[in-house]
């Protein structure tokens, strides 16, 4: 079973403005004495790309996949795979500018679960009910906190 991250607007206004002051930073040399020749446009023009694209890949393709023997958890090129018999409590959290966090909305949860280097993962399934659900029969002794 999949789930998408839910995005809300505060985190597309976030990330439209690290796009602007990447962009910014990147095409500002293009104004500068000699910054308007071709290779250096070219280059500059790569580089706002490729670092455009690889934090619009991480913020919008985040997902959330149930396998048999443990939840996958992946955003971009970060992946996280942990074990049902190892989670042991779900809450809710608006804190997502700190700790391991997979996810593209405020209105997230957090899980916590054993032998993890952080402790717990902050992610924001757009079926919020449904994802602890799916969880709580995948692993029924964990502590859901309202």
């Amino acid at each position: 079973m999949v789930f998408r991250s839910k995005v809300d607007t505060f985190f597309v206004s976030f990330i439209s403005i690290a796009v602007l002051i990447i962009g910014l930073a990147c095409f500002f040399p293009l104004f500068l004495e000699g910054g308007s020749e071709l290779p250096v446009a070219v280059i500059l023009i790569l580089i706002f790309l490729m670092v455009t694209g690889f934090i619009l890949w991480c913020a919008f393709s985040v997902k959330y996949v149930f396998y048999q023997e443990y939840l996958f958890i992946k955003g971009g090129p970060f992946k996280s795979r942990i074990s049902y018999e190892k989670i042991t409590k779900v809450s809710p959290t608006k804190d997502i500018f700190t700790g391991y966090r997979v996810l593209s909305s405020r209105d997230g949860i957090e899980i916590f679960y054993t032998k993890a280097v952080l402790g717990s993962v902050k992610i924001s399934p757009k079926e919020k009910k449904e994802f602890i659900t799916e969880l709580t029969k995948r692993c029924p002794r964990v502590q859901v906190q309202e």
